[in-house]
């Protein structure tokens, strides 16, 4: 028996505006499945005979993770928080340390959350023989079968059979994305793979190697393990120790540095599973169902004399009418516009709206919290209008705003409010108001969601005019 070790930090950039640094695109249903990347990972595990997934993932994303866990109703091994992302060497770092002091012998399958695979079965199969290897103290990584000169992958170039069957060859390099050229000629070759990012090994295997290649990781993790807190599903770990973790890759730190060193210590496992990493557009609109035209739509979309195009529309109606290879996705804020060919270029245009400081580059319009979700509906000077979902049984922190005031209407269900030293029901068609200042709380004790409208005046309007006195999601 393994376990599994889901990824699910990250930001994916190259997906905006779907994906935003607050919600990414693990959190997101990008490939018209009922479930969301994250999900989707989970359930792809259904049938192997593997331990609880041990998850991994921001500060910031732990309620979302948690409820999308929580949905499919099933046993994880805990969801440990990473205070700031430092790249894949340190994330399984954590992982292996915690999974160690359990059992020694433990194995890990290392998983990113935002993956599509569409052969189950395959990947299953790939992963059962990877376990093999993994008994005899090989790292193993798994190598995706190339069909077609992609320029934006690594790729692993394979050496001799380890074993036989050809089930796992010694890896003889890994590769950085090459350009058109010699993509072409690596995949003409046939031996060389692209590069999954996704590994197998024994635990104690793992930090033995990054204790020896990069000790400065290793002492830093293990440190920020040695103080754990357990908050409700969560893992929290010394947030100064990890902060000064040095940041690199498992590639750079460990497997391009073994395979210098031992040549027979790393194997790649051939993994021909219908794999993507869904990295921009162009690739969701590679791994999308099309239709005769080859446009994926989603949405509001009329078209006419529209050929190959992404279309993705979240709350209106768009038409297009001559035009082919676009990429065309419209948010609640949000409407972009690109050719194909420039996918990758997004990050572009992303960089320069942190440099302002947009909002639009963290948040959606529509936010979700761990007590339901609110949607910033219009937003003037000295005045925001929101629209909050509470879900059945979840109240809101027991809080003071210093510099503004709100009313709430109640458009459906019933909400318990706490208003100074009153407690009282506010149904439908009702409203109060809370003054500036005013210690409040806001409950639904109802079976139905709760639906209000909240409207805030005053001198400032941001989400940081907070004080909280009582919260049961240990926001503090």
């Amino acid at each position: 028996m393994f376990i599994p070790v889901i990824m699910a930090g990250g930001s994916g950039t190259r997906l905006w505006p779907l994906s935003r640094t607050n919600y990414p695109k693990q959190f997101l249903n990008l490939t018209h499945s009922d479930e969301t990347m994250l999900q989707q990972t989970i359930n792809r595990l259904n049938g192997l005979n593997c331990g609880a997934p041990f998850i991994i993932c921001n500060e910031e994303h732990r309620f979302v993770t948690a409820e999308q866990v929580l949905q499919l109703g099933v046993e994880h091994g805990g969801i440990l928080l990473e205070p700031i992302g430092k790249n894949t060497a340190p994330t399984i770092a954590l992982a292996a340390l915690k999974a160690v002091k359990e059992n020694s012998d433990a194995t890990l399958l290392v998983l990113a959350a935002d993956h599509v695979i569409h052969d189950k079965k395959a990947f299953q199969t790939s992963v059962k023989h990877a376990y093999e290897y993994t008994k005899n103290g090989k790292l193993v990584t798994f190598g995706i079968v190339a069909n077609s000169p992609e320029t934006g992958y690594g790729y692993i170039k394979r050496g001799a059979e380890s074993g036989s069957k050809g089930l796992a060859y010694i890896v003889d390099s890994f590769i950085e994305k090459p350009d058109f050229k010699m993509a072409n000629e690596y995949v003409t070759s046939g031996d060389y793979y692209w590069n999954s990012g996704l590994f197998m090994f024994k635990a104690s295997r793992y930090l033995e190697e990054l204790k020896k290649f990069r000790p400065d990781i290793y002492k830093a993790c293990v440190k920020a393990m040695e103080s754990q807190v357990t908050d409700m599903d969560f893992i929290r770990i010394d947030k100064q120790a990890f902060m000064a973790c040095p940041e690199d890759s498992i590639d750079y730190a460990i497997m391009e540095p073994l395979c210098n060193e031992r040549l027979d210590s790393v194997v790649v496992v051939p993994m021909d599973a219908g794999w993507n990493d869904v990295g921009s557009f162009d690739a969701l609109w590679e791994v999308s169902n099309k239709d005769k035209n080859g446009n994926v739509l989603t949405g509001d979309v009329k078209v006419d004399n529209t050929q190959n195009t992404l279309i993705i529309s979240e709350d209106k109606l768009v038409t297009t009418i001559g035009i082919e290879d676009l990429m065309i996705v419209n948010t609640k804020d949000t409407v972009l516009v690109a050719h194909k060919d420039k996918a990758q270029e997004i990050k572009t245009i992303v960089n320069e709206l942190k440099t302002e400081k947009r909002a639009e580059v963290s948040n959606h319009r529509e936010v979700y919290r761990p007590w339901g979700k609110y949607d910033c509906i219009d937003t003037g000077e000295n005045f925001q209008v929101k629209r909050i979902t509470v879900k059945p049984g979840e109240r809101i922190s027991l809080q003071k705003h210093l510099h503004r005031s709100e009313h709430w209407i109640v458009v459906s269900g019933t909400a318990k409010v706490t208003n100074g030293d009153k407690t009282f029901l506010v149904t439908e068609n009702e409203s109060t108001y809370i003054p500036l200042g005013q210690v409040h709380a806001l409950e639904n004790p109802g079976v139905l969601p709760l639906e209000l409208i909240e409207v805030q005046t005053g001198s400032y309007l941001a989400e940081d005019d907070i004080v909280r006195f009582d919260d049961k999601y240990g926001r503090g």
